[in-house]
């Protein structure tokens, strides 16, 4: 596993589309935050870290086409296999690197929100600071349970199309929507099981102080039941050489 997990990021590396992509949203970001410094307070610098709301879907949906479907396209995961490499392992390292790709993109854009208000005039406080981390830690938790959730797409049916309209889906809220309209209508008490509450309370946890266990044993949850679907549909899958 450690030999691919190197190759998936001397891959992702090598990708200057990304560098691209990604600069370009931090960028478009700080400009955002200055459009509005008009209207700052001091409170701001927290209050406005909401805005995060839309990277699951904008940085999410490009990590993830880069992690799993960049694959499909090239075939590489025949390939992959037919160096003998477990399917189970592949569905690992690329769980892994969609991690560690999902917490680097964030902590920059919590730096980029930081500076931004820094240099405008509005120095977060280490408090700040503290609270705008747990901000962007939930959508990070977002951003990695979508990509496990939407992998099981990606080696089921192994169609870059399919996975990333079930990753968009995923990652506009949509689903979230659907399933909150199903709960009032049918009754289901459904709500409080959401990826997006789960994280809430595991956010709120952080910042209070206060126990957020069961949801983080939730969040764990969703992330298990992913790994082990997204292995099996792989397992079963047959591989064209």
């Amino acid at each position: 596993m450690l030999n691919l997990l190197r190759s998936e990021a001397y891959r992702l590396a090598r990708k200057r589309s990304m560098y691209i992509y990604i600069v370009a949203l931090l960028l478009g970001y700080a400009l955002l935050v200055f459009v509005r410094s008009g209207g700052f307070t001091a409170e701001s610098v927290v209050s406005d870290s909401s805005n995060f709301n839309f990277f699951p879907a904008l940085a999410g949906a490009f990590l993830f086409s880069a992690i799993y479907t960049d694959d499909l396209n090239s075939k590489n995961l025949a390939t992959l296999v037919g160096y003998g490499l477990s399917k189970t392992t592949i569905v690992m390292a690329k769980f892994i690197t969609s991690v560690v790709s999902s917490v680097i993109f964030f902590v920059l854009l919590v730096g980029v929100h930081c500076a931004m208000y820094a240099v405008l005039g509005f120095a977060p406080t280490p408090r700040d600071v503290g609270w705008v981390f747990a901000f962007g830690l939930k959508y990070t938790l977002m951003t990695i349970v979508f990509m496990a959730l939407s992998s099981i797409v990606v080696y089921g049916f192994q169609r870059t199309t399919f996975a990333l309209v079930t990753y968009i889906l995923f990652g506009f809220g949509i689903v979230t929507s659907l399933i909150k309209v199903a709960d009032s209508v049918l009754k289901l008490k459904l709500a409080d099981y959401l990826v997006s509450s789960l994280t809430d309370n595991i956010t709120y946890g952080l910042i209070s102080g206060t126990s957020a266990l069961p949801s983080v044993v939730g969040y764990l949850g969703y992330l298990i039941v992913a790994l082990v679907l997204a292995a099996v549909a792989f397992n079963r899958k047959e591989m064209e050489f």
